[in-house]
C-alpha cells in the first residue's frame, strides 16, 4: 500500500471514529415503540411489570414462555385424565393480536377446564370473540386523555394519554358477561374490561394494555389501576406468554450479543468497513506487469500466395491443373473412402450417394479430368474451368 492510499484509509477511519463518538455522546432519543417486552426498559416495555408480578401473586409460581400457547398447553394436557397438568391463569399483554387460531382454540379448552384466561390487547383473536359472542370496535382518537376506571365506587379513576387505546367492546352477551371497567372520552362512555365465564373457567378481556407498561406503572398512581385489573385474577399459578404474540424468537446468530450492544455494534461495523477498504486498496497486483507476447503468426496463407504467384508468373497452367486434381482426388479418398483409380460411372455413382452432390456435376468434373489427362498443354481458361467445376461440388 503506497503512502497516498494509507493517508486515505487513516482519514476514513478518523471520520468514522468522530461520527461514532458524536453519536455515542449525544442524548439518546426516547424509544416510544410499544413492544410490550418484559426485557425492555423503554416507556412501553414491561420490565417493571415483570419485576412486580411475583409480588401480586405471592406464593404462586410465575411461568414465562415465548412459544405459542398451543405448543405450551398441548404438552401439558393429560389425554387419559382429560385435564391439564398446568392449572391457573394464562395472561397475555400485547399491542396487537398475533395469536394463531390453534392457540386461540387451545385457550378456549384451557378456560373450559376451570382455568382463567386474561388477555389485554387492542384486538383479540376472532375465534375467541365469536365463541364468547363479543364484538370490538374503535373510535377516532386525537391526542387527548382517556378516563379509565374499574366499575367499583371504591376505586379511583385514571387519565391515560400516552399509548391509550381507542378500542372498546361494542356488543356483549349481557346474559353471561359481566362488565368490570369503562373508559370515557369526550361525551362517550365505553366498556373496556369484561369477564365472561366459559365452561368451568373464565375469560377476562381488557383493551388498555398500556396500563401495564413501564411508563404508566411509574407515573403518579397509575400502578393502582393495574393492581385493580389484576385483582380479578384468582390467586393461582400464572402462565405468561411473553413472546409468541410479539413474534419474538431468540436469534441463533453468533453476532446476537454484539449487535445488541450499541458500543459493540458500532465497533463491529467500523472493523467490517475497514477490512473492506483494506481489501479494496490491496487488490491490485504487487508484481511487475507481465509483458505481452505476440502469438506466432500463421504464415500458411502467405506461403500459399507465394506459391500461387510463382505458378502464375511461370504460366505453367498444366502443372497447376495437375496439382488441383491430385488434391481433389486425395480428399475424396480420405473423406469418402472411394477408390479413385477408375473414374467411371461406378465411381460417379458412389460419390453421388456418399456426398449427396448432383450426379451431373460429378460427371462434369470427371469429364474435365479425363480431358486434361489426354492433352499435354493447358491454357488459363482450362485452369478456370476445372477450378469452377471443383468449387461447384463443395466437397
Amino acid at each position: 500500500m503506497n503512502r497516498k492510499v494509507s493517508i486515505y484509509v487513516v482519514l476514513i477511519v478518523i471520520v468514522l471514529a468522530i461520527i461514532i463518538i458524536i453519536d455515542a455522546t449525544r442524548p439518546k432519543p426516547i424509544d416510544w415503540s410499544q413492544t410490550y417486552n418484559p426485557n425492555d426498559k423503554i416507556p412501553f416495555g414491561l420490565f417493571v411489570f415483570d419485576k412486580e408480578l411475583p409480588a401480586l401473586f405471592d406464593g404462586h409460581k410465575i411461568k414465562k414462555f415465548n412459544i405459542t400457547p398451543y405448543e405450551y398447553f398441548d404438552e401439558q394436557y393429560d389425554y387419559e385424565a382429560k385435564e391439564y397438568l398446568s392449572k391457573g391463569s394464562f395472561i397475555s399483554i400485547s399491542g396487537e393480536n398475533n395469536l394463531d387460531e390453534e392457540s386461540a382454540t387451545e385457550l378456549i379448552y384451557f378456560a373450559e377446564h376451570g382455568n382463567t384466561v386474561f388477555l389485554s390487547m387492542h384486538e383479540f383473536p376472532q375465534k375467541i370473540l365469536d365463541t364468547l359472542k363479543v364484538k370490538t370496535e374503535s373510535f377516532y382518537y386525537v391526542s387527548d386523555s382517556i378516563l379509565t376506571y374499574i366499575d367499583n365506587p371504591k376505586t379511583d379513576k385514571y387519565y391515560f394519554r400516552e399509548g391509550a387505546s381507542p378500542f372498546y367492546f361494542k356488543s356483549i352477551d349481557t346474559a353471561a358477561t359481566t362488565v368490570l371497567g369503562y373508559q370515557e372520552f369526550l361525551n362517550r362512555k365505553d366498556v373496556n374490561f369484561i369477564s365472561v365465564p366459559f365452561g368451568k373457567g373464565n375469560f377476562l378481556l381488557h383493551t388498555q394494555p398500556v396500563a401495564f407498561t413501564n411508563f404508566h406503572l411509574l407515573k403518579d398512581n397509575h400502578y393502582r389501576y393495574a393492581q385493580d385489573v389484576l385483582a380479578y385474577l384468582p390467586q393461582t399459578d400464572v402462565y405468561w406468554n411473553t413472546g409468541s404474540n410479539l413474534n419474538e424468537r431468540i436469534s441463533g446468530s453468533p453476532l446476537r450479543y454484539i449487535l445488541s450492544k450499541p458500543a459493540l455494534h458500532a465497533a463491529f461495523w467500523v472493523a467490517f468497513w475497514s477490512l473492506i477498504i483494506f481489501i479494496f486498496f490491496n487488490a491490485k497486483r504487487k508484481q511487475r506487469i507481465v509483458p505481452e507476447v505476440q502469438p506466432l503468426k500463421n504464415t500458411t496463407v502467405d506461403f500459399t500466395k507465394t506459391i500461387g504467384n510463382l505458378y502464375y508468373q511461370e504460366k505453367d497452367h498444366h502443372n497447376i491443373i495437375n496439382k488441383k486434381i491430385i488434391y481433389f482426388l486425395e480428399k475424396i479418398r480420405n473423406e469418402y473412402l472411394i477408390d479413385t483409380y477408375s473414374l467411371d460411372d461406378a465411381f460417379a455413382e458412389k460419390l453421388h450417394l456418399k456426398s449427396g452432390r448432383p450426379k451431373e456435376d460429378i460427371q462434369q468434373i470427371i469429364r474435365l479430368i479425363k480431358k486434361h489427362r489426354q492433352q499435354f498443354a493447358s491454357t488459363e481458361a482450362d485452369v478456370i474451368e476445372i477450378n469452377k467445376a471443383i468449387e461447384k461440388l463443395r466437397l
